[in-house]
């Protein structure tokens, strides 16, 4: 069977940057169809609910970029979602609480203020933690100049801290705190939120992490509606203005003429119906190697090939819990995240939970979904939402569930009853007492429920290598087809946001990000 319409953009999958750039398309007058696998669109981004009650966002914790003129406000703007889709901040004197053996600190915005924390707990450290903060966010200035599309101008104007960021091009966070010769506890506070990237200090990107940690720093939030209203109404938006959104309809086959992308074939998962859909352009939100695979590598151009080779992001653990007559609050929690490790050397504690399979002294992040907004409930008014995240091994996971499946789910009750044990010593002595649902997710669950290869969580690895300038892009070397998502754009709800926004103004023409 073959779709009857003229469709101008169909969009292979329906993760955060192919729903806002499907949006702006409609709201534009363009007819778009997006096809996604799952039942529910959004991909890390989508809700999903247990027991009729309680309602946990898949992978999405917290976000910036939203304030007024950022990149998520002017896609808001543009789509007149601004007024209905709103933010609450997290707490400006402390978004994020870090916590390791005799250390906790509070990361404020003002980076001022954060230089005289760390100084108080670091004095003979004073001179070096000053550098460090002021070469981050010089970074992040220069950063921002460099970053696509590039306006000369202000290039020209701000070259000296384009040099800066130019200087720690292939730099990871690790090297640059050498660098300046911070403690190693004082790293570890700094870079305590790695659960972000699921990298340690000696490989993750110290362009990511001053682009993520200075973000938050601008301003953390949290959708006042909860994530579940930023996915609906990106699709209502689509579907209001003519497009459709179809679920459970999976891609099986691209249909391709000579160098053309013509459409692809898919398989309603409801009728068990295989069928074409064709558009004037294809928009890949899959991931693009599998994509790729799918079409076949010899298709594309060397160079595109060359950038289709990256690693894929580690994969992680959650578990999503909920208490009943507990008030959080009382123990340490509020509008801000929380992240602990047992161990300082955050290094080590990557090895050993990714390598080694090792949870005995975790690093983890925790957070309370049900704490950062009062305006709609996630949960009965009895309960209160908690949860964890940490790294995890795609292969051993894999390997287990495969052989094993008792093995696999004591594996997990494993990892979360150790972090209990943490959460009990540390912050809520009560927890497990009070304790009235508790679900775990592997990196086996990410590849099942949304179509990520071995399970990564951030498409391409945030590593120095795959933040270079040979990173992929939307080009394909294909006529009329285009990747868009976190691997051909940057992972995370804004860079998603923007990805999928760049995409729309170099199609449309419309300068929506640098008017």
């Amino acid at each position: 069977m073959r779709e009857n319409y003229r469709i101008d953009y169909l969009i292979l999958g329906s993760g955060l940057s192919a729903l806002a750039f499907g949006a702006l398309m409609a709201k534009s007058g363009k007819t778009v169809c997006v096809l996604e696998a799952h039942e529910y669109p959004g991909g890390f981004g989508h809700t999903f609910t247990m027991a009729k009650k309680y309602h946990f966002n898949a992978q999405l914790h917290y976000v910036w970029d939203c304030g007024e003129g950022n990149t998520v406000n002017r896609v808001l703007k543009k789509l007149g979602l601004d007024q209905d889709v709103t933010f609450e901040r997290y707490d400006p004197d402390g978004f994020d609480h870090m916590h390791l053996p005799g250390y906790s600190l509070e990361i404020p915005s003002d980076s001022d203020q954060l230089s005289r924390r760390l100084s108080a707990l670091f004095p003979e450290h004073k001179t070096h933690i000053q550098g460090f903060l002021q070469a981050v966010q010089q970074v992040r200035q220069g950063l921002k100049c460099l970053s696509p599309p590039v306006r000369p101008q202000l290039l020209l104007t701000q070259l000296p801290v384009a040099v800066t960021a130019l200087k720690y091009y292939g730099s990871t966070l690790q090297d640059v705190f050498d660098e300046y010769q911070l403690p190693e506890a004082a790293q570890a506070l700094l870079a305590l939120q790695w659960p972000d990237f699921l990298l340690p200090p000696e490989q993750l990107s110290f362009y990511a992490w001053v682009i993520l940690f200075t973000g938050y720093q601008e301003g953390a939030y949290y959708p006042t509606q909860h994530f579940e209203q930023v996915i609906s109404s990106l699709v209502n938006t689509i579907e209001e203005n003519g497009g459709k959104v179809r679920t459970e309809t999976e891609v099986t086959e691209f249909l391709v003429e000579g160098n053309t992308v013509k459409g692809v074939k898919a398989l309603d998962q409801r009728s068990h119906e295989t069928i074409e859909f064709l558009g004037d352009r294809v928009i890949c939100n899959i991931d693009p190697k599998k994509a790729a695979e799918m079409i076949g590598l010899q298709k594309f151009s060397r160079g595109v090939r060359r950038q289709l080779d990256y690693d894929y992001s580690p994969s992680n653990f959650m578990a999503y819990c909920v208490v009943k007559d507990l008030d959080l609050r009382e123990y340490g929690f509020g509008p801000w995240n929380t992240f602990h490790s047992e161990d300082p050397d955050l290094n080590a504690a990557f090895k050993r939970m990714y390598e080694d399979n090792d949870f005995s002294r975790p690093s983890f992040a925790i957070t309370t979904p049900t704490l950062l907004t009062t305006a709609k409930r996630d949960c009965p008014e009895d309960c209160q939402i908690i949860e964890f995240l940490t790294v995890a091994n795609y292969r051993y996971f894999d390997e287990l569930q495969r052989n094993d499946r008792k093995a696999y789910n004591r594996k997990k009750e494993e990892i979360l009853e150790t972090l209990l044990d943490i959460v009990e010593k540390h912050y809520v002595p009560t927890i497990r007492e009070h304790l009235v649902f508790k679900i775990t997710g592997s990196p086996t669950t990410n590849e099942r429920f949304c179509r990520c290869p071995q399970g990564n969580s951030y498409g391409s690895s945030l590593t120095p290598k795959n933040m270079g300038l040979g990173r992929l892009t939307h080009k394909t070397s294909l006529n009329h087809f285009y990747f868009c998502n976190a691997s051909s754009g940057y992972p995370g709800f804004a860079p998603t946001f923007w990805t999928g926004a760049l995409l729309y103004q170099r199609l449309s023409g419309e300068p929506l990000l640098t008017a």
